[in-house]
């Protein structure tokens, strides 16, 4: 079907499913649409609220979706969507070709969160990927702790588990970050001020993004009379961390912003004129956060861990501590004081530029539409 509509010069029809359809989830498909216009795009996406519902109940919500129906050229899911389920109840998208696109996966959440301590969510997961003709995941990080992941817990199985099944996840996964928009990256360096550098803390105001560890480092660089500025900003929710409360009490006279930025072109000002951001985070399966503001032209600080070993270069990258807040802390204000030293040039994530991408997505596409 698809390649006698690519011969009749017919539009390629893409179903993009969101089953948690978060800010990010958001942002990526609409980037997809906008990168990839000439397709024909569809999109069926469900509210980001009761998490376990929503990564269960999804097909049977979709369960009387006439889109379903229709025919398809490529299904786009992401990784909240039961992919298995779905393809069971809709016999017909068994011969649709489905790409499972993972923003995250359930294994590598911290264990602290009780959100997600059943084993459904990593089950949907695995289930998924099984379903999909291919796995794409938003960085190597986020796809070798999915397949490492998968394999402890298939450890832990009675019986019953079929062999190779590891070798053939990673044989149909793939690593496509989500973009970085062109608008963000700045043609020429900019200034930074290293005698007193303006800090950005972007991130979600939840525990897993170490506000902690935030307050740790703070603490730290008065302790050695490093001077800074800091803004605090990021999504928040109606019950936020302590951290928070006692970073604004604490440092009030060094704060420069503080808070959710409602309007985009407030968050993009801001960018502009910080000078380090900065992750305490203990998960970030991407970092669209930093990555936006290395686009901008700060200069990163982040943990020797997770995906910023991708894209963080190794002298912006402090020692990692998990289960030792406080040393973590220590060796970040060493290191922000080493980057004030020796005041590196910007480094900015050309890779994941999406004029860059824009390619490897439409050629990832049509290679899954041909192949099965």
């Amino acid at each position: 079907m698809s390649n006698e509509r690519q011969s009749m010069g017919l539009r390629l029809r893409v179903l993009v499913l969101s089953g948690y359809d978060a800010a990010s989830h958001q942002r990526w498909r609409h980037q997809l649409m906008g990168l990839l216009p000439d397709y024909e795009w569809q999109c069926l996406a469900l509210p980001p609220r009761f998490f376990r519902w929503r990564i269960r109940g999804n097909p049977l919500t979709w369960l009387n979706e006439p889109r379903l129906l229709e025919q398809w050229d490529l299904i786009v899911a992401t990784s909240m969507v039961d992919l298995a389920t779905l393809r069971g109840l809709h016999p017909q998208l068994a011969h649709t070709p489905c790409l499972l696109y993972m923003h995250e996966n359930q294994f590598a959440f911290p264990a602290a969160s009780a959100q997600h301590a059943s084993v459904e969510p990593q089950m949907v997961n695995l289930y998924s990927a099984i379903a999909a003709d291919r796995v794409v995941f938003n960085s190597a990080w986020n796809r070798d702790s999915f397949l490492d992941g998968v394999a402890a817990f298939l450890k832990k199985m009675p019986d019953g588990v079929p062999g190779g099944l590891i070798e053939t996840l990673r044989a149909k996964s793939g690593v496509i970050p989500v973009p970085i928009e062109d608008r963000l990256f700045i043609d020429s360096p900019r200034p930074i001020n290293w005698r007193c550098p303006h800090l950005l803390w972007n991130h979600r105001w939840e525990y897993d993004k170490g506000p902690e560890r935030l307050l740790s480092l703070l603490c730290a660089l008065e302790t050695r009379s490093v001077p800074f500025r800091v803004s605090v900003v990021g999504e928040r929710f109606r019950s936020s961390p302590k951290a928070f409360e006692q970073i604004q009490q604490a440092f009030g006279g060094r704060v420069e912003q503080w808070g959710f930025l409602e309007r985009r072109e407030d968050y993009d000002h801001l960018l502009a004129r910080t000078d380090i951001v900065l992750s305490t985070a203990l998960h970030d399966f991407q970092g669209l956060a930093m990555l936006e503001a290395m686009a901008s032209g700060c200069i990163p600080l982040a943990p020797d861990r997770l995906a910023y070993r991708e894209y963080v270069p190794e002298l912006c990258r402090y020692e990692s501590h998990e289960q030792d807040a406080d040393r973590e802390a220590e060796g970040a204000a060493l290191c922000l004081q080493r980057l004030m030293e020796q005041q590196p040039a910007q480094c900015q994530p050309m890779p994941w530029r999406a004029s860059v991408l824009a390619g490897q997505y439409r050629r990832l596409f049509e290679d899954t539409i041909r192949m099965s």
